[in-house]
C-alpha cells in the first residue's frame, strides 16, 4: 500500500479549510478562514494532513478532485505542477512532441514564438508561488504550537519549498523569495537574481540535510532526497551562476548512491508500472492513485496523452482513455539504432504499428512513435484498467544518480573511471543494451544515454542546456524553431519569459532579455 496517499487526501481537506491562494500578488499572505495556529492547537496531528497537501501540490491540481485547481486557469487539469514540468522540460526539447495546440502548447513543441502571455509558462510560475507562501505559512504557524516530530516536519516543508524554487531557478532564472522573514508583506517584494535564488535554495538544503532522516514514509523526503536535489543544483550550477560546482555535485551524488540504500530495479519497465511503489530504485516519487488522488496532471497526463484508440489497444496498458497527444521523435528512438533488431529493452517501448518514423507534421497523430514507457498495468500480478493512472512519477531515481556520477567524473568533479563505467554499464545491462568500454565513456555518450534512460521524466531540456545543445544551431531536432528538420533558436530561449501576469502584479520584476 502507498500509505501516504490517504494522508494526501486528508491534507487537501485540511488546507482548503485554512487558506485560499493569492498567487497573483507573489507577496500577499493567504486569506485565513481559520488560523493554522488554532487548527493545530486543537488537533496537532492535523499537521500531517497539511504536510501531505504540500507534497500533493506537485501531482494534484487542486483540493476537490481533478476538476479543481489551486491556481487560476481555464482548465484546472492543465494547471498541475507535474504537467507543467513535462510541458516545459520535455516538449520543448528534442525527444517528445505534442499535437494539440491548446493555445500555447504549439509554441512549446516547436520552440518558437515564446512570449509572456503563454498560459503554460504562467502555470508553472504560479505553481511555485502557490507552494512557497503556503509552506511558509505552515512553518510560521509551527513556531507557535507544539506538534509531534516538529523539527522534521519543518525540514520537510523547507525541502518542498526549495524544490519549487529549484524550478524557478531552472525555468525562469529569477523571481522573488518568499520566506519567514517577509511573509505577509503588503509591499511588492524585490526581485532576486538567479544567483540569489541559487544561494537561497542551497542554504536551505544544506541547513536541513543533517537533520533529515535516512528513511521516511513512502512519498516523503529523506536525507537522500535532499542530497539528490543538492546534486542537481550543483550539476547545473555553471548554467545558473556561471560557476562550476562539479565536485559538490559529485559528493552529494556519491552520498545518494553509497548511503541511500537504493538499488536498480531488476526490470526497467517495472519502474514505470502501476505497482512501482514497490520499486527499490525510486528515491522520490510523486504519488498517483486512480481512486483517492485523481488528477489530469500527474502520470495520467503522460499515460493517457500517449495513447489513442486510433492505433493502439488501450487495455494493453491498463487505460480506458487515450488522448492522442504525445509522440516521441526520432531524436529519441533514433538513439537505439534499428528498433526491430536492437537488444535494448528500452527500444521496445515505442508503439510503431500504424505510425511513421519521421515526424513530418507534428499535428498528425501517426507521425512519430508514441512512448509506452509509462503504463497503468502492474508489473507483477493482475490489474484493472482505469481512467486515472495508479503509477507514481519517479522524480528522482537511482539510475539518474548513476549517470550523474559518470558525468561528474568526466567533468573532473571526482570519482574513478572504473566506478563511473560500472554505474553506466549497470544501467545499460539492466536494459540488455550491452556494456560499453572505457574509451566509449564520453560526455556525448552520457548525454545520449540520459535520453535513452530518462526521457519523459522531466530532465531533457535542462540536460541539453547544460551540454550547450539546446539553443543555437549546433544540434537540431524535428520541429526545433518551428521547422520540420529543425532550425537555430536564440540563446534567450535558455530561460522562459516571465509571465505578463507576474510583471503586472509586482513592479519590481523585470522581463528576461529577448522577450
Amino acid at each position: 500500500m502507498k500509505n501516504f496517499r490517504n494522508k494526501i487526501i486528508l491534507g487537501l481537506t485540511a488546507l482548503v479549510l485554512v487558506v485560499s491562494s493569492c498567487t497573483d500578488d507573489l507577496n500577499t499572505k493567504p486569506k485565513v478562514e481559520l488560523s493554522l495556529e488554532n487548527l493545530l492547537a486543537k488537533d496537532p496531528n492535523a499537521v500531517q494532513g497539511l504536510l501531505s497537501k504540500m507534497y500533493g501540490a506537485f501531482a494534484l491540481s487542486g483540493p476537490n478532485g481533478p476538476g479543481s485547481s489551486d491556481i487560476t486557469g481555464p482548465d484546472p487539469g492543465e494547471t498541475a505542477f507535474l504537467r507543467g514540468i513535462i510541458n516545459l522540460q520535455d516538449f520543448t526539447a528534442d525527444g517528445m512532441k505534442n499535437r494539440w495546440g491548446d493555445d500555447g502548447l504549439d509554441q512549446l513543441t516547436t520552440t518558437s514564438d515564446w512570449d509572456s502571455n503563454n498560459k503554460f509558462f504562467r502555470y508553472l510560475y504560479d505553481r511555485v508561488y502557490y507552494v512557497a507562501p503556503q509552506t511558509t505559512n505552515i512553518i510560521l504557524a509551527l513556531d507557535n504550537v507544539d506538534v509531534p516530530n516538529e523539527d522534521q516536519i519543518v525540514s520537510e516543508l523547507r525541502f518542498i519549498r526549495a524544490l519549487a524554487y529549484y524550478y524557478m531557478i531552472d525555468c525562469f532564472g529569477k523571481g522573488v523569495i518568499i520566506n519567514e522573514s517577509n511573509y505577509g508583506n503588503t509591499t511588492p517584494l524585490p526581485e532576486s537574481s538567479r544567483t540569489e535564488l541559487f544561494e537561497y535554495v542551497e542554504g536551505e538544503l544544506l541547513a536541513i540535510e543533517p537533520v533529515m532522516p535516512l528513511t521516511n514514509d513512502y512519498g516523503r523526503a529523506n536525507k537522500s532526497v535532499v542530497r539528490m536535489l543538492l546534486a542537481k543544483l550543483y550539476l547545473n550550477a555553471e548554467v545558473y551562476t556561471g560557476q562550476q560546482r562539479w565536485s559538490d555535485a559529485f559528493n552529494y551524488t556519491n552520498l545518494v548512491i553509497t548511503e541511500g540504500g537504493y538499488s536498480l530495479a531488476d526490470d526497467f519497465v517495472s519502474v514505470f508500472s502501476g505497482d512501482n511503489n514497490t520499486s527499490p530504485e525510486i528515491i522520490f516519487p510523486l504519488i498517483a492513485d486512480p481512486i483517492v488522488s485523481q488528477s489530469f496532471g500527474n502520470t495520467t497526463y503522460i499515460v493517457n496523452g500517449s495513447l489513442s484508440t486510433e492505433t493502439m489497444p488501450l487495455a494493453q496498458f491498463g487505460a480506458t482513455e487515450g488522448w492522442s497527444g504525445h509522440r516521441a521523435t526520432n531524436a529519441w528512438y533514433g538513439l537505439y539504432g534499428d528498433l526491430e533488431t536492437s537488444t535494448d529493452e528500452r527500444a521496445q517501448l515505442f508503439w510503431t504499428e500504424g505510425h511513421s518514423f519521421e515526424m513530418n507534421d507534428y499535428k498528425i497523430w501517426t507521425d512519430g512513435y508514441p512512448s509506452i514507457k509509462f503504463r497503468n498495468t502492474n508489473y507483477s500480478g493482475s490489474s484493472i484498467a482505469t481512467s486515472f493512472s495508479p503509477t507514481d512519477f519517479p522524480m528522482f531515481r537511482l539510475a539518474d544518480a548513476y549517470l550523474m556520477y559518470a558525468e561528474c567524473f568526466l567533468r573532473n568533479g571526482g570519482g574513478s573511471q572504473g566506478e563511473a563505467l560500472n554505474y553506466v554499464n549497470a544501467v545499460r545491462n539492466r536494459a540488455n543494451a550491452g556494456a560499453i568500454s572505457a574509451g566509449e565513456l564520453t560526455l556525448d555518450f552520457i548525454l545520449d544515454e540520459r535520453a535513452r534512460e530518462l526521457n519523459l521524466e522531466g530532465h531533457r531540456r535542462s540536460d541539453l542546456i547544460r551540454f550547450g545543445r539546446f539553443t543555437g544551431g549546433t544540434y537540431l531536432w524535428p520541429w526545433k524553431g518551428n521547422s520540420v528538420n529543425g532550425s537555430s533558436i536564440p540563446s534567450t530561449y535558455n530561460v522562459f519569459p516571465i509571465p505578463a501576469s507576474a510583471l503586472q502584479s509586482n513592479p519590481n520584476l523585470t522581463q528576461n532579455p529577448g522577450y
